[in-house]
């Protein structure tokens, strides 16, 4: 395919030839005028160069680099709407070949031009640093009449044309250029795939959301699994809930210690660990399961192990890769990933375990760990400085926030304990987790207990609010981003967002008391969890405002406490419902939401206060 670019206001000849010889690109450019005319031809390899030659404006001679290239199809527009047509090859009969480092440029000199001779002077175009190089001079005599350097050739164009009146052809804004001018830099594009151009920080994000994706797909599937374990081990219902906490015995060990280690030695070797580590232990879940209990709940408390590093690792991932203008919205995709792993595992899984047995449910969603991990290592830098693949413009945008992109070597546990800011996300991530986790963890028994849902209907309705995560999750972090881009503080919508992320949930779940028809319920029940996920724009993305050095420690430090609040949230609803009703859970919930409120708005900040 060939490219043509024409500029001019003057009448003039402009010839591109492009091949390939290895791996190189011949570009021949013609001058007249004050104007540089181009053409651009894409290279292929074992082509011939087919040479061409603008109509009416140029009958003589113009020099060319000696090459032996095959045919090859251009298009060059002219200023009438014209096309010139290739009328013959560039050859010297194999005698020589170009001497010049390709690819190279020849501009013949319109002031020292005289008839049949031109003088010609050769450039080389580097693409990869868009430079030009002089080579040196050289005299080209006309009608394909050898010079005196046998390295030099010139080839005859005759006129010949043919109207393109219907062909569409772009134009491009006429410049300036002395008549020494060879090639202005960009006028040769360099041809990439659109993954090349591909933002690599959106990789990053995207390579953290598909962690995540497995995170939650590892986590839930043993929520269906347990049910033919435990006909097949005679588990009774102590048995299983003590297999299902035992999960939390390692993710609460890793929160702190992973936020350390990310923060210390780099995400990339942090989350990479953790990917691999929980994606073993997923395949072994079954052999241990067949071992003995002890060896399953061992099992388990690794797969915690590895996931508990996973939150804090991210956090510092983009901490150091995601500029502040991008921040709420690259967070809130990672945080969808979560969600619908969980929809994956949930919607897969009772089809693997129908067809294959409930093992093969370990084994599959295990084995997608490793392709992960390959991904990873090949694409991913702990800093936007460890990639060499970074381009200037885009490293400048990460890094122009002139933030500290090194890992630390000492954790101020201090300075960072004796900041308000820090307890209130603390604290807030508590509140939040209690109301969060009681809703993902209790909502089968309550659509199934008060709504009469039977298992399969309570199991699709379960499904609903994690898609409406998912989605209220970006959207809240597209709307957090366009209020920074607008001129609004980081404080005033951090604030905002967890405002709505508290207050939210709490209207709904108040209206689920008064609510007549299970609809109305399912509806309520949606709408709280899709305002939680703006949450994601507040207080989970405040780590990174706050000390960005010191994410994955701040991350470590807020979801300890809100994994607590789930243990403990998850436990206290037994009791409450043993003594109580579902509306006594609910107050509970609210009144912590409503705490939360208060704390964040006092204390939370969204300027930085650990350096």
């Amino acid at each position: 395919m060939a490219i043509g670019s024409f500029i001019s206001n003057h009448n003039f000849g402009s010839f591109v030839g492009s091949g390939k010889l290895g791996q190189t690109e011949h570009v021949i450019s013609h001058q007249r005028g004050g104007r540089l005319g181009v053409a651009f031809g894409l290279p292929r390899q074992g082509h011939r160069n087919m040479f061409y030659q603008q109509s009416g404006s140029l009958r003589e001679n113009i020099a060319t680099s000696r090459c032996l290239y095959g045919p090859f199809l251009h298009a060059l527009a002219t200023s009438d709407g014209k096309f010139s047509k290739p009328i013959g090859r560039l050859s010297d009969g194999g005698k020589h070949a170009c001497p010049f480092p390709l690819p190279t440029i020849c501009s013949i000199n319109p002031r020292q031009r005289f008839c049949g001779q031109s003088r010609c002077y050769i450039s080389s175009y580097s693409a990869r640093s868009k430079q030009i190089q002089p080579i040196g001079l050289s005299t080209c005599s006309g009608y394909s009449e050898h010079v005196k350097k046998s390295n030099r050739t010139c080839a005859y164009y005759k006129s010949e044309e043919y109207d393109i009146t219907d062909a569409k052809v772009d134009s491009l804004t006429s410049i300036e250029e002395s008549s020494e001018a060879v090639l202005v830099e960009g006028n040769v594009p360099k041809v990439s795939s659109w993954w090349e151009q591909f933002p690599k920080r959106w990789v990053i994000v995207l390579l953290c959301f598909t962690a995540f994706l497995l995170c939650n797909m590892d986590r839930v599937n043993m929520s269906i699994a347990i049910l033919p374990m435990s006909k097949e081990f005679n588990w009774n219902s102590a048995t299983v809930g003590l297999i299902q906490s035992s999960f939390f015995w390692g993710y609460l060990l890793t929160q702190i210690v992973g936020g350390i280690w990310a923060d210390k030695i780099g995400g990339k070797l942090v989350l990479g660990f953790g990917v691999i580590w929980w994606s073993v232990a997923t395949i072994l879940t079954p052999i241990a399961a067949k071992i003995g209990l002890p060896f399953l709940l061992t099992m388990r408390a690794f797969m915690g192990i590895g996931e508990g590093v996973a939150m804090p690792a991210m956090n510092n991932m983009l901490s150091k890769w995601i500029p502040v203008s991008e921040r709420s919205r690259a967070l809130a995709l990672v945080y969808s990933g979560m969600y619908l792993g969980s929809v994956t595992g949930l919607a897969v899984s009772p089809a693997l375990i129908h067809r294959f047995g409930w093992p093969s449910v370990f084994y599959s969603f295990g084995s997608l760990g490793s392709i992960w991990f390959a991904l990873w290592l090949s694409k991913a830098y702990s800093s936007p400085k460890e990639d060499p693949e970074l381009s200037v413009e885009e490293k400048r945008l990460i890094l122009g926030g002139n933030i500290s992109k090194d890992p630390v070597s000492v954790i101020p546990w201090k300075l960072i304990l004796s900041k308000a800011p820090v307890w209130a996300l603390i604290i807030s991530h508590f509140c939040h987790n209690w109301g969060t986790f009681i809703l993902l963890t209790w909502m089968p028994t309550y659509y199934n207990q008060v709504l009469k849902f039977n298992l399969t209907e309570s199991g699709l309705f379960c499904v609903l609010p994690w898609l409406t995560m998912a989605v209220f999750a970006n959207i809240g972090g597209w709307i957090a981003d366009t209020l920074v881009s607008r001129g609004l503080s980081i404080t005033a919508v951090r604030k905002i967002m967890q405002s709505i992320g508290f207050l939210g949930p709490a209207f709904f779940l108040t209206q689920l008391s008064h609510v007549k028809t299970p609809a109305m319920a399912v509806l309520c029940m949606a709408c709280s969890q899709g305002s939680d996920a703006f949450s994601q724009s507040g207080l989970y993305s405040n780590h990174q405002d706050i000390g960005p050095r010191y994410s994955g420690v701040l991350l470590g430090l807020s979801n300890t406490a809100g994994v607590l609040a789930g243990v403990f949230g998850t436990a206290a609803t037994g009791y409450i419902l043993q003594r109580g009703s579902w509306d006594d859970v609910f107050k509970v919930a609210v009144a912590l939401y409503l705490i939360g409120t208060l704390i964040w708005n006092l204390f939370s900040t969204g300027e930085r206060i650990l350096e």
